[in-house]
């Protein structure tokens, strides 16, 4: 019987669950077309066949066969879209130890563009975030050797490593792309995916950095905490700040949207195969009592964080606000291949909020367009250019749209995002279609139709 493990992810942000799956294949040959296609199948499996041998008898240097396979492997689901991959024995155990929330190294979300490594957003409180890697800088070096070549399973295992060694990145940054080395000394890393406080005396806010294994958890204790030290009375609500979050596991984002909703559709995935395509529904009992829900999203919010924001705008039970979504709207399956021979991370379904969006390509767009003003420093980096940018990325018709602003201030004073969630819910203000800026806490919104 095979038993799978669905999960959303953004380049290399995430991995699978600890639970064993096992594949099996079956071939199934009708009449005619069939046969002949199979044939041709084969006939090009030999052809691989032939090349290999001829690779491993002639050339110039004796290859490393595992190594063969590999990048033959890597070529395969290279071809299909951005998001399948191969990862040996090492990476799949990474992956299984960072979706439990701990692991050395940096502390940074990457992808792959144009062969080289971008990141999405450093993880808060790590090496990382601390000597000032930001979201959009580009990767060229790890220990002065070029990324170029290296596939993103590869760059992520340089930069990975036992605490306390130090590594230099060469980044470009900024519209001149000027380089620069950053040396970075590893840490463990210790994820925490959910950080929540007060704001003032009457709002709950909570962020959550990625869906991992602790994710529910968090969002569920945060909820638990606001209600026994906020009175019913002054509660205005609370902000789900989603923003930088390049997705994680599918059931997390399931449970956490089922935190805010009583009952109906949280998010469908259709397939290929039927075993694909399933249907979750809400549980009853909203765990936060109907209390007014604003979801913060921007460029770099996607996958699961799609899911959240996608299931609550579609129910009406959030006002979503910041920029559109990155707009990764794939599934990808863990599928082990056997003990020490890592396993393959497949697109195998796309996903579908309530209404029936496929946000692929897409992105969510939000109820209220705020954006940030940005710094002199950072324009020209603080776009994402989104799902659509990627290389071989499903396509999802005619108006597919690339990516958004993703910065977000530092410090919150300065965060018109999250100064507009306020005054919403302490203002009771209706979310308009579009508005250019944000007010100070004491204005009321100003709207542009």
């Amino acid at each position: 019987m095979m038993r799978k493990v669905s999960l959303l992810v953004l380049g290399a942000a995430l991995g699978a669950s600890l639970v064993t799956l096992e594949s099996k294949t079956a071939w199934l040959f009708p009449e005619g077309s069939a046969k002949a296609a199979a044939s041709d199948t084969y006939r090009n499996l030999n052809l691989f066949g032939d090349v290999f041998e001829k690779i491993r008898s002639d050339y110039v240097e004796k290859p490393d066969e595992q190594k063969l396979v590999e990048a033959a492997i890597n070529g395969m689901l290279g071809s299909l879209d951005p998001h399948s991959s191969y990862m040996d024995a090492k990476s799949f155990r990474d992956m299984q130890v960072q979706t439990r929330g701990e692991f050395g190294g940096l502390g940074i979300e990457v992808t792959q563009e144009d062969g080289l490594i971008k990141v999405v957003t450093p993880i808060d409180d790590t090496p990382a975030s601390r000597a000032g890697i930001l979201s959009g800088d580009i990767i060229t070096a790890i220990d002065d050797e070029n990324v170029q070549g290296l596939s993103l399973n590869q760059a992520v295992d340089k930069m990975r490593g036992a605490p306390n060694t130090a590594v230099i990145l060469k980044i470009l940054r900024g519209a001149n792309k000027e380089p620069q080395d950053i040396k970075l000394t590893r840490a463990v890393i210790q994820i925490k995916s959910v950080r929540d406080h007060q704001e003032g005396d009457d709002v709950g806010y909570i962020r959550i950095t990625q869906f991992n294994e602790q994710t529910f958890d968090g969002v569920h204790n945060a909820i638990l905490k606001f209600q026994s030290e906020i009175p019913a009375d002054k509660f205005k609500g609370y902000i789900l700040d989603l923003r930088n979050n390049p997705g994680g596991l599918l059931d997390q984002s399931i449970a956490v949207a089922n935190c805010f909703l009583d009952r109906g559709e949280i998010v469908s995935t259709r397939g290929r195969n039927a075993e694909e395509s399933m249907r979750y529904n809400a549980r009853p009992g909203d765990l936060s009592k109907g209390k007014p829900v604003v979801i913060l999203i921007n460029g770099g919010s996607a996958s699961a964080s799609e899911i959240v924001a996608g299931a609550l705008q579609d129910h009406k039970r959030a006002t979503i606000l910041g920029t559109r979504s990155f707009g990764k709207g794939s599934v990808q399956t863990i599928i082990p291949l056997g003990q020490n021979n890592g396993a393959v991370r497949l697109t195998t379904a796309r996903y579908y909020t309530p209404s029936g969006r496929s946000i692929q390509a897409k992105g969510i767009d939000p109820d209220m367009i705020v954006l940030q003003d940005v710094p002199d420093e950072f324009k020209g980096k603080d776009d994402t250019k989104g799902e659509a940018s990627l290389k071989g990325h499903l396509k999802n018709g005619e108006d597919e749209k690339g990516g958004s602003q993703a910065y977000v201030p530092p410090d919150a004073k300065d965060d018109k995002q999250l100064i507009a969630a306020l005054e919403i819910l302490r203002g009771g203000s209706k979310a308009p279609n579009k508005v250019t800026s944000a007010p100070a806490a004491n204005e009321p919104v100003k709207v542009q139709n």
